[in-house]
């Protein structure tokens, strides 16, 4: 081999060598960049924090208590059966109030409505408070209910058909135009029926006029043109013996986990499975419900299960072997569910009955109307891991209060009839109102105030 042969053999190799050496680290450097972190290029989309301007506050009241069946002649036409006594309050003084008409109301008195004018882009905090007392041969008891705002939709998940029972859907106008509501029924057999409620009037219909065969119906109300304030009436006679009245409030609609409190059980003689029951529906889904009850100011759980619920039909169970006392209810669903609790004290003449709404989170200042009656009483739950403290300050100049609400626990305390709270919150509560005494029993959630506009974050 020549010299100049043996330069070329040695360059090729030389090459060969080389080349082989990159493309291994090629390799190498490729297999190492898909198993190195890469770097990440992220961009964070332009949003501003916007505070919408609040609208007026505007609450609607309930007015007189309705009976059914007094003249034989129109056994479906209603007469008033007790006017309320009104408790009303606002954080920039009384608000505006202006009466509505009850035309299907023999006798009637108010139907009031409250409005708080947004001044100086704030809207004030209002409240109001109706109870009224009745005791007649077809009606006796006590109802008490504040004064509620309008909705689109609402549920009313209680009522009966049964004999003895004369319970009325009332439904409340307060805009400047017609509304047109439709009633849903849920039950053993679903029906609806369409009802004009004219601008600025108050109407009523008979429950059995709509769900007559079914023995637990949930009635689902849907207005268009305007919302509407729908209440249930309940009242009870057993054989001959008037044993209760009621006024229930709207839910709002089917949530996940529904939350009680102030919840009451009372002594029975004898079965006490009619005492306290929940009433439960899950309106699209078949659903798991797991009930959790404990007494207010324990930890330790008094009963717990869980209901099977059949997409569409309402289901009823009792909440049976409590000790007398005030208990908090919380519902786990898998599937959103509407529900209401009814409790009772008594089976007897002179009786009264309470259907209990789920009480919504508070978590922003509340002004909190409580109305003349017995005993009322405010309980709050914590289902956070952080102690609250809720800070009472009476509207009329009276001393504040400090509650400390402990984590996951529940506590109750007094407050005064006929007197409007200012309720702070460090945290997010549930909240309800109870009033009871011998044949008088009410209790309803306290909802959030409508004045505080929250804020909303928009993305260009």
């Amino acid at each position: 081999m020549s010299t100049t042969r043996a330069v070329r053999v040695a360059a090729t190799g030389a090459r060969l060598v080389t080349g082989a050496a990159v493309a291994v680290a090629c390799v190498i450097g490729v297999v190492t960049a898909i198993h190195a972190p890469w770097p990440e290029v992220t961009h964070d989309p332009a949003q501003v924090q916007v505070t919408p301007l609040p609208g007026d506050s505007l609450l609607v009241c309930n007015g007189d208590l309705r009976a059914l069946g007094r003249n034989p002649a129109d056994p479906l036409s209603m007469v008033s059966a007790a006017s309320p006594s009104v408790t009303i309050d606002g954080t920039a003084g009384a608000p505006t109030i202006a009466t509505l008409q009850a035309p299907d109301l023999i006798g009637a008195g108010d139907v009031r409505t409250m409005t708080g004018t947004v001044e100086d882009r704030t809207a004030p905090l209002i409240a109001a408070a109706e109870s009224a007392a009745v005791s007649a041969d077809d009606m006796s008891g006590f109802a008490a209910l504040p004064c509620g705002t309008p909705r689109l939709e609402s549920w009313l998940v209680g009522g009966s058909v049964d004999t003895g029972a004369s319970d009325v859907i009332v439904l409340t106008n307060a805009a400047e135009v017609p509304s047109t509501v439709t009633l849903s029924v849920y039950g053993t057999s679903r029906s609806s029926r369409t009802v004009i409620v004219p601008a600025r009037t108050q109407v009523a219909l008979p429950v059995t006029s709509i769900a007559a065969g079914n023995e637990l119906p949930v009635v689902q109300v849907t207005a268009e043109g305007a919302p509407i304030r729908a209440v249930l009436q309940s009242a009870l006679v057993r054989t001959l013996d008037p044993a209760g009245v009621d006024l229930q409030d709207a839910v709002p609609g089917p949530q996940l986990h529904p939350v009680f409190a102030g919840v009451q059980s009372f002594a029975a003689d004898g079965d006490d499975a009619e005492m306290t029951v929940i009433r439960m529906l899950s309106p699209q889904d078949a659903a798991q419900a797991h009930v959790t009850v404990r007494a207010s100011g324990s930890d330790t759980v008094a009963n717990e299960f869980t209901v099977p619920l059949t997409a569409g039909e309402p289901a009823q169970v009792s909440l049976s072997g409590l000790e007398p006392g005030s208990y908090s209810v919380q519902i786990d669903a898998d599937a959103p569910i509407v529900s209401a609790v009814r409790q009772q004290d008594g089976l007897v003449r002179g009786s009264d009955f309470s259907w209990m709404t789920p009480a919504p989170e508070i978590g922003a200042d509340v002004l909190l109307a409580v109305p003349a009656g017995p005993a009322p009483r405010l309980h709050l739950l914590n289902d956070t891991d952080a102690d609250i403290t809720i800070t009472l300050e009476p509207t009329n100049g009276g001393p504040a209060t400090d509650v400390t609400v402990p984590a996951d626990g529940s506590v109750e305390t007094a407050v005064s009839a006929r007197t409007s709270y200012l309720l702070r919150t460090t945290g997010t509560v549930h909240a309800a109102v109870t009033m009871s005494a011998d044949g008088k029993l009410a209790g309803w959630p306290v909802q959030p105030s409508d004045g505080a506009a929250q804020s909303i974050t928009v993305y260009p």
